[in-house]
């Protein structure tokens, strides 16, 4: 609240100017991130605020909005009462963002009740308190195959022997805790290929690592279904894998794949090469045989999933947008009214934030409150509810009389 003081201007009148817009928080899918890991150290993010406004009709300046950098495939959920979640962004292509807490919207000066009547105001508006949310990140990776199998298949060995991923690799189970990229390169075309860490029975209830990263595989377009072929029966190794893959659910289990049986390169294997194929041809499966450790095959299974992915892409083309920005926000609705506990609710974005801006403490501000409420149709709801004059009415966090 100001009023212009100058030498021979005994009333200059109102001139104070309105707040800045708080900064609001934006999620960025950025490529050159990769893990969450950088956002977990921290556990509460916040926007610049707004500045004040100041006499002179200036208005303060807005808040910078923080932007976080997340990696593709990131899903945004919001915590909700009682644990509940609720999915709010995936961010899945460069560039695409989302709002996932808006800035607060800045007060008004007392220049902006100024009318012919009221010359003088004496009330200015606070500052609208910024969105709060709990937010909980998780990443889905973005590769073109993701390679699925039991502990100890050779899906690392395989992974280092087609790309220049390093994955760690040694002859126990559960070797890698975390999924690895490799980028695979063959003549004109590259692809990723993700190594998932082992499943094993009853994956898709959380046994073992299974449920931590088989979301990994959602967004894979091709799964490479990796067997150990010195293992007794290779053929219920795969069904096992396969069974989690389809109890999983989402769609997974319907991704165009490939079955590849590893370690032909052992004696022991070698010998079984015929009855191994006999097998999984009676079961209505082609399969190739490869060596990751060796290299046998390796060239004739990455040429099947590029051709594979080709057909992908195909079947995909389509003209893609651009991507835009995502706002999280209620929609601005009707003004709806609602008895509670003796009271009237008042729902109604508009009517909310103005009534908490408000200085209500004063009668001034009560006064012009209730002459916006009055053009605004608030007023008119309040009645048909069956309000009248003494009533409590509740706006969001402000609570008050309906004045006569």
């Amino acid at each position: 609240m100001s009023f212009r003081r100058e030498k021979f201007v005994p009333r200059g009148g109102p001139d104070g100017g309105d707040g800045g817009d708080g900064g609001s928080v934006i999620l960025l899918a950025d490529r050159s991130v990769r893990t969450l890991k950088e956002l977990g150290r921290r556990r509460i993010f916040q926007a610049e605020g707004g500045r004040r406004g100041e006499g002179g009709k200036k208005h303060g300046r807005r808040g910078a909005p923080l932007v976080l950098k997340v990696p593709l495939g990131t899903e945004v959920w919001r915590e909700g009462e009682i644990g509940s979640r609720e999915l709010i962004a995936e961010l899945v292509e460069e560039g695409s963002s989302a709002v996932v807490a808006r800035g607060g919207l800045g007060g008004w000066g007392n220049v902006r009740f100024a009318t012919s009547v009221q010359r003088a105001p004496r009330i200015a508006q606070r500052g609208q308190l910024g969105e709060e949310a709990i937010l909980v990140l998780e990443l889905k990776l973005i590769a073109d195959v993701g390679i699925v199998g039991l502990p100890n298949a050779g899906k690392s060995t395989l992974l280092r022997a087609i790309s220049a991923a390093r994955p760690k690799v040694a002859d126990y189970p559960f070797t890698t805790l975390e999924p690895v990229l490799g980028m695979v390169e063959r003549d004109w075309q590259t692809f990723i290929v993700a190594d998932i860490p082992g499943l094993i029975e009853g994956a898709h209830r959380g046994a073992g690592l299974g449920l931590e990263f088989l979301r990994h595989v959602e967004r894979t377009k091709v799964i490479l279904y990796l067997v150990d072929g010195g293992s007794p029966d290779p053929l219920a190794d795969l069904r096992t894998v396969e069974a989690e893959v389809r109890e999983y659910g989402r769609g997974v289990a319907e991704r165009p794949r490939r079955v590849a049986v590893n370690k032909i390169d052992r004696p022991e294997v070698g010998r079984r090469r015929g009855e191994i194929r006999e097998r999984f041809a009676r079961a209505g499966l082609d399969i190739a045989l490869v060596s990751a450790a060796g290299g046998e095959g390796l060239d004739d299974l990455v040429r099947c999933l590029a051709e594979m992915l080709e057909v992908e892409e195909e079947k995909s083309a389509a003209p893609r947008e651009e991507a835009k920005a995502v706002v999280l926000q209620t929609p601005v609705s009707d003004v709806r009214v609602r008895q509670e506990d003796g009271a009237f609710r008042v729902d109604g974005e508009r009517a909310i934030s103005f009534a908490e801006m408000m200085p209500v403490e004063t009668d001034e501000g009560r006064a012009e409150l209730w002459r916006r409420f009055k053009r605004w149709g608030v007023s008119s709801a309040l009645r048909r509810a069956g309000a009248k004059a003494g009533d409590r009415v509740r706006l969001g966090r402000v609570e008050l009389e309906i004045e006569g």
